[in-house]
């Protein structure tokens, strides 16, 4: 199994003993460290289990677990606090319909540190996780290889924020169309002109392309990209947009590039 697959399978589940974990830790901050015989603890440690893998659907439909996703951010933050509340609610229904006699015992202050405890216990794991994860898919040789095309003040600034942050994709070489005069950049040789893009392609096995120029390429480019499964992506600035601020939406299934005004809060809104 790729480094990659272990690592998400890892992610995964950790992430489902800690929701279980988390709720038998609200359980026992309510009951006391005790087994009481008025609330049983196996019917709610059951219980949390049962609704575990649910929950982490629910967490999956937000892509929170893309290995190259930032782990540090609000909007990431939300998902998980999102994803807690639905999982509170079908622990809540799954208590109830499975052990009614029980269910006086569950108070709603219980289920609301279960709220608090889930959605702030996973999103801490998630930052540790973040740091671990880039570490190792990082580790030599990367887990994703990357080609910069192009050699610009744009592609410069990606370099180097690629390295400074540890991101996983891991620029490994530099082509450029005209040619450069440059040796590297932060580290990354410049290995030519696009003559040699087959050869960069099949020999640093790249999982990755960013095109940041060379516009009338881009057909070439992504041909190459679909011929070998490579991942293709596109600067924004290579089409003369540099707001900084664009968005990839879907419009009725097509795919396309927004530039809105602006607005407080508007990713809440897409």
């Amino acid at each position: 199994m790729s480094r990659p697959r272990l690592l998400l399978l890892l992610w995964l589940c950790t992430d489902i003993l800690l929701f279980a974990g988390l709720f038998c830790v609200a359980y026992f901050i309510r009951v006391g460290f005790v087994l009481s015989t008025n609330f049983p603890f196996l019917p709610f440690l059951t219980t949390a289990l049962l609704v575990a893998p649910a929950w982490l659907l629910v967490l999956l439909t937000t892509r929170t677990f893309a290995l190259t996703r930032n782990q540090r951010t609000v909007r990431n933050a939300a998902y998980i606090a999102y994803a807690a509340l639905v999982g509170t609610a079908l622990f809540t229904l799954a208590f109830y319909f499975r052990f009614k006699t029980s269910f006086q015992g569950v108070s709603r202050l219980l289920l609301l540190e279960a709220f608090f405890l889930t959605a702030g216990g996973v999103w801490l794991w998630h930052l540790v996780f973040d740091v671990l994860r880039r570490m190792i898919l990082r580790r030599s040789p990367p887990s994703f290889p990357t080609l910069i095309v192009g050699l610009t003040r744009e592609s410069k600034a990606l370099i180097a924020q690629l390295n400074q942050h540890l991101n996983p994709l891991t620029p490994v070489a530099i082509l450029d169309g005209q040619g450069a005069k440059e040796a590297e950049v932060d580290g990354v040789p410049v290995l030519g002109k696009l003559d040699r893009l087959e050869d960069v392609l099949v020999h640093h096995r790249i999982t990755h392309m960013i095109q940041c120029s060379n516009l009338e390429q881009s057909l070439n480019l992504l041909s190459a990209c679909r011929r070998r499964g490579i991942t293709y992506m596109l600067l924004p600035s290579v089409l003369g947009i540099v707001e900084r601020d664009e968005q990839v939406e879907s419009l009725e299934g097509h795919a396309v590039t927004v530039v809105g005004p602006e607005m407080r809060g508007k990713w809440f809104f897409r």
